[in-house]
């Protein structure tokens, strides 16, 4: 039987825990992926996320990113290979805290936004975020963009990965994203998303922007917590896997 994990950026907001639709996304999720004060959240939002996402029994990841609290940690930084080391471990290591604090394991740590994208094209970068990972807990898995650098890097470093994929993104010829600052780089069709990830899973492939077929590896699905279309999205993804008789679990 098929199996793959479906996962989520979630705990995106200050002060009050919840976001747009954390709470319902949790029901149809198996691993979330938990702001780290970066580029939003807070420890008060953090610690309840984290108890939201145990209740729900949902896996638990680390989600840092740039130091871009006004730019929801979406624009392009330039930071030596130390500070990326030095922000990911620090981030990473307040979410394990809590987490520990509630009797439970982390399962992952996933970057996010500028900081995902430039780590998936450059190994300096993908290199300072797999050791920082590594040295706080090398039982941790890293997610990844498929086919990115900073899968190589993880593996590199001696951890296990997961080429993750996305729901609610297109794709450009190379396997990347595209650019959010584009008019293409969304999907919002619920159908097309499905389809996207259904072929994603089952066939190992997705269409790009031009219309041609790439070939991708898909261990972890992707949905963003804060798109207008997050829990629609989340539902019919996860019944459409469940009638294609794929297995939504996490990996711990």
């Amino acid at each position: 039987m098929l199996k793959i994990d479906l996962n989520c950026d979630m705990g995106e907001s200050f002060g009050a825990w919840q976001m747009g639709n954390d709470d319902e996304i949790l029901a149809s999720v198996s691993s979330a992926n938990i702001a780290c004060g970066f580029h939003a959240g807070d420890p008060s939002v953090m610690r309840t996320t984290v108890e939201r996402a145990l209740e729900k029994g949902v896996a638990i990841g680390a989600h840092p990113g740039f130091p871009d609290l006004s730019g929801f940690g979406r624009r392009n930084l330039s930071v030596s290979e130390q500070e990326a080391y030095d922000f990911t471990l620090y981030q990473v290591g307040a979410l394990y805290g809590f987490v520990k604090a509630q009797g439970s394991k982390m399962q992952h740590v996933k970057p996010h936004g500028a900081l995902y994208n430039m780590a998936a094209k450059d190994p300096v970068l993908a290199g300072a975020i797999a050791r920082a990972v590594r040295d706080l807990d090398e039982e941790l898995i890293l997610f990844g963009l498929s086919g990115g650098e900073l899968i190589r890097a993880g593996k590199e470093v001696g951890l296990q990965t997961a080429s993750e994929v996305f729901a609610d993104r297109t794709y450009q010829p190379d396997g990347s994203l595209t650019p959010r600052t584009q008019p293409n780089a969304l999907i919002t069709e619920d159908e097309k998303a499905v389809a996207q990830v259904i072929r994603m899973v089952k066939e190992g492939i997705v269409m790009d922007t031009s219309g041609n077929d790439v070939p991708i590896e898909a261990h972890t699905v992707c949905i963003h917590g804060d798109g207008a279309h997050a829990l629609t999205f989340a539902r019919k993804i996860n019944r459409t896997l469940a009638d294609e008789g794929i297995d939504i679990k996490s990996f711990k």
